[in-house]
């Protein structure tokens, strides 16, 4: 008997998982040897912790850049997992046996350096050599144009395991014979391969179990140890090996999620249905019934119809269609077929949400506490428990009432995890009129965040410390005072009161030395924020406030001559500077501040500048009673008089009818020097002024150019019934002797007496 045997499996797959135990139950090997990075060999053991829940994932990462991380999911039906999970049970060593990562992510750095340079120079980059797909190709060979129902038919849901791993193998040496692989990182893989296992060999006594991708298994056989295949000479493996670059890695287990169980792997294999698989394993008979079952459970939790009779009847047409198609029992095609045509009476709506919650699954695995972890990471866990913020892929409202202790907390540990661009949470509201002290957040936690969370530990050892080195690292870097401002916003959000003192400090050097007016209104305005706001986060606005009124005071220096000489373009960009500088002034309220903002918008109006900025200045004193009806009156009919441009009375009136129209609905003047301004214009300039009239009454609500049609309405019946009633006066002034010559000829034509 052979001392070696190969186990070729597809890595995911319940039905190699199953017959892959019974196989090692009937060898009852003294070595394992699995398909995994050697150098992740130390973290093993934890996988038979009793806290470790699949689906987890081996992440192994370079020491110096956890970015490049590469991720081994495993779930309970993955042959991988049961293996370990076996020897473990039986006492039984396994030893991963794959090149290790510190060689494969060192050679992956090496090929991005040589393709650069490659770039650089203009030459085309190296490509790597076309695989071919083993699966596909047997698949096509059996008639069979779905690979995956191929594969399902054949393998995963194979009753009698016996020869399986025989079959596999034949196939695949049939594969490889026509189809020869020679990509190079996976000739490192095998060479590395075969050479951990003659070591093993030697040391071996008793038999040694080799499981590895079904692909591998042919080049990993007795005849291709002892070097007696092409391409598998000892010689050559050892020359293949030699000289391989190298760099530092670390191997720690991270919870992972059916839906991440995906083609981006370390195994570059995945599935599309985990949660399929999974009840495949979990419910070895009576699967398609259970599905069933499970599935109209799903839908009468969503208040859709499913009762008992339509199971049975699905059940019993699912049967049918597999047996038309000479399956051996019904697969998940039919199984939706028929809760399409059962439950659902041919809507497919309803099976989006069987294929996210039952296909894919929302599954989130665990991790024992005595891990390894990144400090950051210990601490995260750590504040995640005392805030009771357990992590889960199911999305999660969370409504927060900062006025709570306990709220407050759970606010500032998102909005740190989101300067460290772990975006756990997303804000859908905050602020705002009376809700100031409310942010809502959706919650969804993603595996990925791991390797976040690793590479944001260089900034501290807490939460609390990377986020705030890193917003001060930015802020340094930060040359733009309206993102400085931002950068300040969001520490003092997440209560970082050594950053808000440094950027507090930046802020107040950058902003004594502009003198770009545009940016500083635009920069000013999350100043106003966090000192509108600061009261309800018990942060001091103290510190603000001089920085502020320093800036309105350059702001309010430089603004007429920014305004000068622009045209239309930076017209439009200052004027959204403008909507930000009052928008900043509004948030303050300041009497002081806000009476010098006015003088200067007053010259701005009276200034020969561009229309559209002396429009919006006339807008915005209006909305401050700072003019009254006469003075608009008089300032409309100049800008629109017939002696203006047209071009400059439209710009004018497009930044005039910028903000709410609520106030100008009641401004009849207007409308009616308005209506004569359209008027006197001539056929061709009307046409020519249409999309400008249009640009600026599109930024009104519906209800506001509503309630404007009706105003014009009323407009113009006012005017035809004073028409009316002219022609009335008109009509009253008969002349009574003209009548008296008609009247005799209207007698003679209408037959009666005068």
């Amino acid at each position: 008997m052979n001392q070696i045997h190969v186990f070729g499996i597809r890595h995911h797959g319940p039905g190699c998982a199953r017959s892959l135990v019974a196989a090692l139950e009937e060898l009852q090997p003294e070595l394992i040897l699995l398909e995994g990075p050697a150098d992740a060999q130390d973290a093993l053991p934890l996988a038979n912790h009793a806290e470790m829940l699949p689906p987890v994932s081996l992440l192994i990462y370079p020491k110096d850049s956890p970015r490049h991380s590469v991720s081994f999911p495993l779930a309970k039906f993955s042959p991988e997992w049961q293996c370990i999970k076996w020897a473990g049970e039986n006492s039984r060593p396994v030893q991963l046996m794959d090149l290790p990562m510190t060689h494969r992510l060192a050679l992956d750095r090496q090929k991005l350096e040589t393709e650069s340079s490659s770039e650089t120079e203009e030459e085309s980059p190296s490509v790597q050599p076309f695989r071919a797909d083993p699966i596909a190709l047997l698949a096509e060979a059996a008639g069979y144009t779905d690979h995956e129902l191929w594969w399902e038919e054949q393998i995963e849901r194979r009753e009698d395991a016996t020869g399986l791993f025989a079959a596999i193998l034949e196939a695949m040496q049939s594969v490889r014979s026509e189809f020869p692989e020679t990509r190079e990182d996976d000739l490192l893989r095998e060479a590395f391969m075969r050479k951990t296992i003659r070591k093993a060999r030697k040391e071996t006594l008793g038999p040694v179990a080799v499981v590895c991708g079904a692909w591998h298994a042919p080049v990993l056989t007795e005849e291709a140890i002892k070097g007696k295949m092409e391409g598998c000479k000892i010689k050559d493996d050892t020359a293949r090996l030699k000289g391989l670059p190298k760099l530092k890695t670390i191997a720690t287990w991270i919870p992972w999620t059916y839906s991440r169980l995906s083609y981006r792997s370390g195994y570059g294999a995945g599935i599309e249905s985990p949660g399929w698989y999974s009840h495949l394993w979990e419910s070895a008979k009576d699967a398609p019934l259970r599905w069933l079952t499970h599935a109209a459970r799903l839908m009468r939790n969503k208040d859709l119809e499913a009762s008992s009779a339509s199971i049975i009847e699905a059940s019993r047409l699912a049967e049918t269609v597999a047996s038309l198609r000479e399956l051996r029992s019904p697969g998940l095609r039919e199984l939706n077929e028929a809760i399409v045509t059962v439950f659902c009476q041919g809507d497919h709506g309803p099976l989006q949400l069987i294929r996210k919650r039952l296909e894919i699954g929302d599954r989130l695995g665990g991790v024992p506490e005595e891990t390894p972890a990144v400090p950051l990471a210990q601490n995260l866990a750590s504040l995640q428990k005392s805030l009771r913020m357990k992590p889960s892929t199911q999305q999660k409202m969370l409504d927060l009432d900062l006025r709570k202790e306990m709220h407050r907390e759970r606010s500032f540990l998102l909005h740190r995890l989101l300067l460290l661009e772990i975006h756990w949470g997303e804000m859908h509201q905050s602020g705002g009129g009376d809700s100031t002290f409310h942010e809502i957040w959706n919650l969804e936690w993603q595996p990925e965040f791991a390797v976040s969370i690793i590479e944001a530990n260089v900034y501290g050892n807490t939460v609390e410390l990377a986020a705030s080195n890193r917003v001060i690292e930015h802020g340094k870097q930060s040359a733009d005072l309206k993102r400085l401002t931002e950068l300040l916003g969001t520490a003092i959000l997440a209560e970082l009161p050594d950053a808000i003192n440094e950027l507090l400090e930046l802020t107040r050097v950058r902003a004594s030395v502009s003198s770009d007016v545009r940016h500083m209104m635009e920069a000013v305005l999350p100043l106003a924020r966090i000192a509108r706001y600061s009261d309800v986060r018990k942060t001091e606005a103290e510190h603000i406030q001089p920085i502020i009124e320093n800036m309105f005071e350059r702001i309010l220096v430089g603004l007429l001559p920014a305004c000068s000489s622009l045209d239309e373009a930076a017209a439009e960009e200052m004027l959204a500077s403008l909507i930000h500088g009052q928008e900043a002034i509004n948030l303050l309220n300041i009497a002081d501040l806000q009476s010098d903002w006015n003088v200067q918008l007053r010259r701005i109006s009276k200034s020969k500048i561009n229309g559209l900025l002396r429009g919006w200045a006339c807008r915005i004193l209006l909305e401050q009673s700072e003019i009254d009806s006469d003075e608009l009156e008089r300032l409309t009919r100049l800008e629109l008089s017939s002696a203006t441009e047209t071009s400059i009375a439209a710009a004018w009136l497009t930044g005039l009818l910028k903000g709410s129209g609520l106030l100008l609905i009641h401004q009849d003047v207007l409308w009616e020097i308005l209506d004569e301004w359209l008027q006197q214009l001539s056929s061709e300039l009307f046409v020519e002024m249409l999309p400008i009239l249009r640009r600026a009454f599109g930024g009104f609500s519906s209800s506001e150019r509503r309630n404007m049609g009706r105003k014009v309405k009323l407009l113009n019946v006012a005017g035809d019934s004073s028409n009316n009633s002219a022609d009335q006066a008109s009509a009253n002034r008969i002349d009574r002797q003209r009548a008296a010559k008609v009247l005799p000829v209207l007698a003679e034509i209408m037959g009666v007496d005068r």
